[in-house]
């Protein structure tokens, strides 16, 4: 009876009756039927993506990931014992994170709340994530809002979260299977969920912008050096060149303000910055809006450089910190390369990223295009890619943007000739490739086309295999941090074992060896037996220089890492006349 009912509410909004409810179920109940053809007699199951569309999702949304996963802890700390879940999906709808109750993962998997569910409105129907996606706005969808009557027991409220340029990035869904019937009961649901989704935007814009005059602000005093409401980071002449949502609604309405002068926004100038910093009082820190009315503001200068060493203060002067921050710490070798990508960042040389799987390639990308603000990002994997598939891509692009080819020497004949004249109709669309490759053997064992190479490859940026990294050590604490809340420790011999590991898998391994640890450890404590067993070990002959380096020259070390004997390695060593630096 609740079923027909719903499907004769559905009609008479197609007829043109208004339902009652708010104003976007509504339309979103006629995209449904009109642009999707959906039935709404149907009881469609959630869609979960396959795992490598998953993996693809959750690689490109990494950044995200990171910097919501504090917010999305706090909040979920907030909800605990009340049943509910939490969902953070990608502009696409495609759910790359989640906190749930373990006793209903089951459950939660069936309604498609959980990891690899797609939300958006054109495969859902009429729902949470799907709805914020199109409106741009936080929304509720309750119970029999929903389009499908698979879903129609459960209650979604989700907020958007933009990225500092002021493009929808994700999506912050706080969701119940069975909730009470009247929609206001998910009042407090909206108010914390949006919250979640401000502090993330915060957070996302505070790591981009360690180089740059930060300008956050708040109504009440008491919060403004805690808990912000909005910020906007400025360039060395007070140009605004990053914002969080609630900056551009309190600053111009909801106009961009990317490139507008601060001058023009508010009661100050670039000047007058070093008066808003903490050293005073929050009272006295008030700042005049342009309708007259003033908010209280927490000015953060760039972060100096540090002095301890050259290598020190080429890593602080790197725009590209969020990349630094989370996955490269003392390599002199990442540390060149990072150096050389934040020159480049900026230009519009197309790069060829080139290192072995699951080493970083896709983060460094999206790293370099956050630090060239350049507009959209679109990434197109090339295995399998049909011409007419990336003329779609590419053809309802303009304006300024970067383009993500990823293992560009998969990319056939056809379609690498429609890429062609495509990057000739789109000049603001800069190139970045990625391929497993070295350069020299993509044009030796002829892969690619030179003329498609050079096209390509205006500079080259070799990314190392974890093997070969000094900051090993540093790598494994700093991604165990991101887990279990950073509670997770590891024994001597746990540490011994990971350091000396060959990780075939670079970062992605580790990564996976590092989750598997964290769910098989009894306490806070990974000790040896936690660990999964590492696949089979291969040397690599051309990279034992490296190795060594890498291990300071330890050869009991580098012999684990190689998967060999320590006489290999002396013989080796021997054989090739390397010698120990001084």
């Amino acid at each position: 009876m609740v079923e027909r009912h719903h499907v004769e509410e559905i009609a008479q909004v197609l007829d043109g009756h208004a339902s009652g409810r708010d104003g976007y179920v509504d339309a979103s109940w006629r995209r449904c039927v009109e642009l999707y053809g959906m039935d709404p007699t149907r009881s469609d199951p959630a869609h979960i993506v396959t795992d490598t569309e998953f993996r693809i999702h959750r690689d490109q949304a990494d950044w995200m990931i990171g910097a919501a996963r504090s917010s999305l802890q706090s909040l979920f700390r907030q909800v605990t014992g009340q049943n509910y879940v939490l969902l953070l999906t990608d502009a696409k709808g495609v759910c790359v994170d989640f906190f749930g109750d373990d006793l209903f993962v089951d459950e939660l998997r069936n309604a498609g709340l959980y990891l690899g569910s797609n939300w958006s409105e054109d495969l859902a129907g009429t729902c949470g994530v799907g709805a914020c996606i199109f409106t741009g706005e936080p929304v509720t969808v309750h119970q029999d809002d929903h389009f499908g009557n698979a879903h129609t027991g459960l209650s979604c409220t989700a907020a958007p979260i933009y990225d500092s340029l002021g493009q929808l990035a994700a999506v912050l869904d706080i969701s119940l299977l069975r909730s009470p019937a009247p929609k206001s009961s998910q009042n407090l649901a909206m108010s914390l969920v949006t919250a979640a989704a401000r502090r993330v935007e915060m957070a996302n814009l505070m790591a981009a912008s360690r180089r740059e005059w930060v300008l956050r602000f708040s109504s009440s005093p008491e919060f403004l050096d805690v808990d912000p409401e909005a910020a906007v980071s400025l360039d060395g002449s007070g140009r605004v060149i990053g914002a969080t949502r609630a900056a551009t609604r309190m600053l111009s309405r909801g106009k961009s303000l990317i490139g507008e002068k601060i001058d023009s926004l508010l009661g100050l100038n670039v000047d007058d910055l070093p008066d808003l910093m903490r050293d005073r009082p929050t009272e006295e820190r008030v700042v005049a809006l342009g309708d007259g009315g003033a908010v209280f503001g927490h000015a953060i200068s760039p972060q100096a450089p540090r002095r301890a060493s050259v290598g020190a203060e080429a890593s602080e002067r790197r725009a590209l910190s969020g990349f630094h921050a989370t996955l490269a710490g003392s390599d002199p070798t990442l540390i060149r390369l990072l150096t050389q990508a934040d020159r480049l960042a900026p230009t519009q040389v197309p790069l060829l990223i080139c290192g072995e799987s699951g080493s970083g390639k896709t983060k460094l990308a999206r790293a370099i295009h956050m630090a060239s603000r350049r507009g959209r990002f679109v990434a197109i994997d090339c295995a399998g890619t049909q011409p007419e598939e990336m003329r779609d891509a590419l053809n309802c692009q303009s304006g300024p943007g970067t383009l993500l080819l990823r293992r560009i020497e998969d990319l056939q004949p056809d379609t690498a000739r429609v890429l062609a004249g495509l990057l000739d109709a789109n000049p603001d669309l800069r190139p970045i490739s990625t391929t497993t490759y070295a350069p020299s053997d993509l044009m030796a064992q002829e892969i690619m086309p030179s003329a498609l190479y050079f096209r390509l490859s205006g500079s080259a940026l070799e990314l190392p295999p974890l093997r070969e990294r000094q900051d090993l050590g540093w790598l494994i604490d700093r991604l165990l941090r991101r887990r279990r809340g950073g509670e997770m420790r590891l024994t001597p011999s746990a540490r011994a074992e990971l350091t000396a590991r060959t990780w075939p898998g670079n970062l992605r391994e580790l990564g996976n060896v590092l989750d598997v640890a964290c769910a098989m450890a009894e306490t806070n404590v990974i000790d040896l037996p936690d660990l999964p067993p590492a696949p089979q070990s291969r040397a690599h002959e051309q990279d034992l220089e490296a190795v060594l380096d890498a291990c300071n020259w330890n050869m009991a070390r580098a012999a684990r890492r190689l998967g060999v004997n320590r006489s290999t390695i002396l013989r080796r060593i021997r054989k090739e006349g390397l010698r120990a630096p001084d």
